[in-house]
């Protein structure tokens, strides 16, 4: 018998999404992503300077920040065809590889891990135990008994009270939660470790980029970042070498604990290498830039139609017509004015409510597509473009990812088992361990250019009369961003997001055809329809941000909110 369920919100995300799901048989046989908000940024920005665009653009979201103001520049400097200098470049890959690790940390132990384990379990646990198995896998510090016991024993104290505090609301209990008690243990001592570690990353964007969230310190043309290796009020060597302890600690942490805690949760949960394949065009960029103009870079991205890695088309520089000319947005099944596929440069931003409309208009989300089709992006996306590129990093990670799955679940996995829910958990794993080793490699080119006496960290942009037109990409955590800007008279005419979680929690298409959430979400086990852990488990491996899909302003000035104190 067909039952239809609506969660709304989906909870551990960033902003507001619902999902509707038709549920006949004990499994999704249709859904509905719909974001519930309206982002008005893009309306923001029109007449104002190009400049100031990566600053506005940065409070999309509270947590996707670095990433607008990257991609801001990088579209100005696009259309102004403006160098960057190396030292520049450089300092922003630091900053973008460091802001990753933290979002990847965070997602997986604070977002996603839930829903995988079953923190009342541990409490079944046998702490000897657990550090024994934990250190068979890693040496993680941080494995041992008198660890594993002090966990053991808060965790305890919290049930004890009556309350799970940071993890009260969970599914305890569910059918579908099948980890054994020692293995929640393990998951539950290292989500509280890595509320620790994730801060290190944090302290690296801080100390680059003058606070986080929304750093300060990028500007069309490079970075405000003053290079004097006597002065203290300066990006200085002392503070090189303090981010460069900071890096040593997060790869610690990532190569020992975080990419093997993945596996062994992928081994326990076989079955979901099965479930959440969804959309299998692949869509991602190059990123951290080894030059001036955005030719070079120290990893590679690409598009793969079909999840078929022998299709795989490689994007080769910033200036790329191909990932240029592929770009559209339609409205058909969102609340904006018009319905054809429009490229970000004509897109439009009007608002045109209706409600929920099964089968009409349904979310604030645009329904992205490239040359026609829509796409997944995100970690999984950029993953299989290194494997189809043989890209070593990723080759390497990967086989040591399978050899632990294969070694804990007795089990033989290919590529294959990638398109899936928990295929995406263990890109983000990877990605995350590629990304340590980048920002090391990072760190030495910026060490090794001011050995050289280059110390340039901005050339000064001029804005020619007449229109001029440029897009930016980025890999963010959550998958490619694009920003597309028209200016004319240096000021800015047009400016269209195309954000990560835009193409994954797109509406159908103007084809009618599912986002990525919609698709993968179609032949999703259910084993209570009041409980639908199954549904949360898939959405939450995209890692949604509606904060960047979507947003909201007043143009009438109205009051929204009266806060009064006693």
């Amino acid at each position: 018998m067909s039952k239809r369920i609506t969660i709304d919100p989906i909870t551990r995300i960033e902003g507001h999404l619902r999902i509707d799901c038709e549920i006949d048989g004990g499994r999704v046989t249709k859904a509905w992503a719909s974001g519930q908000m309206w982002r008005g940024v893009e309306q923001i920005l029109i007449g104002r300077d190009p400049r100031d665009a990566w600053a506005i653009t940065q409070r999309i979201c509270g947590v996707c920040t670095t990433v607008h103001a990257i991609t801001s520049v990088r579209a100005v400097e696009n259309a102004l065809d403006l160098e960057v200098p190396l030292n520049a470049q450089y300092i922003r890959n630091m900053i973008i590889a460091a802001h990753a690790i933290h979002d990847h940390i965070v997602h997986f132990y604070h977002l996603s891990a839930l829903d995988w384990v079953d923190v009342v379990s541990a409490l079944k646990a046998d702490p000897a135990q657990t550090a024994s198995l934990a250190e068979s896998l890693s040496p993680w510090g941080l494995n041992g008994r008198h660890e594993m016991t002090r966990v053991h024993a808060k965790l305890a104290a919290y049930v004890k009270t009556g309350q799970l505090g940071i993890f009260t609301n969970g599914y305890w209990g569910h059918p579908a939660m099948k980890l054994p008690p020692n293995i929640n243990l393990l998951a539950v001592a290292h989500y509280l470790q890595a509320l620790e570690v994730q801060r290190k990353a944090n302290k690296i964007v801080s100390i680059l980029g003058s606070k986080t969230p929304h750093i300060q310190n990028v500007a069309v043309g490079g970075v405000s970042n003053a290079i004097n290796t006597d002065s203290q009020s300066v990006l200085t060597m002392e503070r090189l070498l303090a981010i460069k302890h900071y890096i040593d600690e997060l790869q610690d942490f990532v190569d020992n604990v975080y990419l093997i805690d993945v596996a062994v949760v992928g081994a326990l949960y076989a079955e979901w290498t099965r479930i959440g394949r969804g959309v299998a065009n692949y869509l991602s960029p190059p990123d951290l830039p080894l030059d001036t103009r955005g030719t070079r870079f120290a990893m590679p991205g690409g598009y793969i139609k079909g999840g078929d890695l022998a299709t795989f088309k490689e994007i080769k520089s910033f200036q790329d017509p191909y990932f240029r000319d592929g770009v559209g947005e339609s409205s058909k099944h969102a609340w904006y004015k018009g319905a054809a596929t429009l490229h970000p440069y004509k897109g439009e931003t009007v608002p045109e409510y209706t409600d929920w409309q099964e089968n009409g208009k349904y979310s604030w989300v645009k329904a992205p597509s490239f040359y026609g089709e829509p796409a997944q992006v995100g970690p999984l996306s950029w993953l299989l473009a290194w494997l189809a590129a043989k890209y070593e990093p990723a080759l390497r990670h990967t086989a040591r990812l399978v050899n632990t799955v294969e070694a804990v679940g007795k089990v033989k996995i290919g590529v294959d088992a990638l398109h899936s829910t928990i295929g995406r958990h263990a890109a983000r794993a990877i990605v995350c361990a590629v990304m340590v080793e980048q920002l090391q490699k990072q760190w030495q080119l910026l060490v090794d250019n001011i050995g050289k006496g280059d110390t340039a960290t901005f050339n000064k942009p001029t804005f020619p009369k007449g229109e001029i037109m440029g897009f930016g990409y980025h890999q963010a955590p959550r998958g490619i961003l694009s920003h597309w800007t028209v200016i004319n008279d240096g000021r800015i005419k047009n400016y269209q997001c195309v954000v990560p979680t835009t193409w994954n929690a797109a509406p159908r298409n103007e084809k009618d055809v599912p986002g990525p959430y919609e698709a993968s979400l179609e032949g999703t086990p259910v084993a209570d329809p009041e409980q639908p852990l199954e549904v949360i488990r898939t959405v939450h491996s995209f890692d949604p941000c509606l904060a960047c899909a979507v947003h909201i302003t007043d143009l009438e000035h109205r009051q929204v909110v009266k806060v009064k104190v006693q």
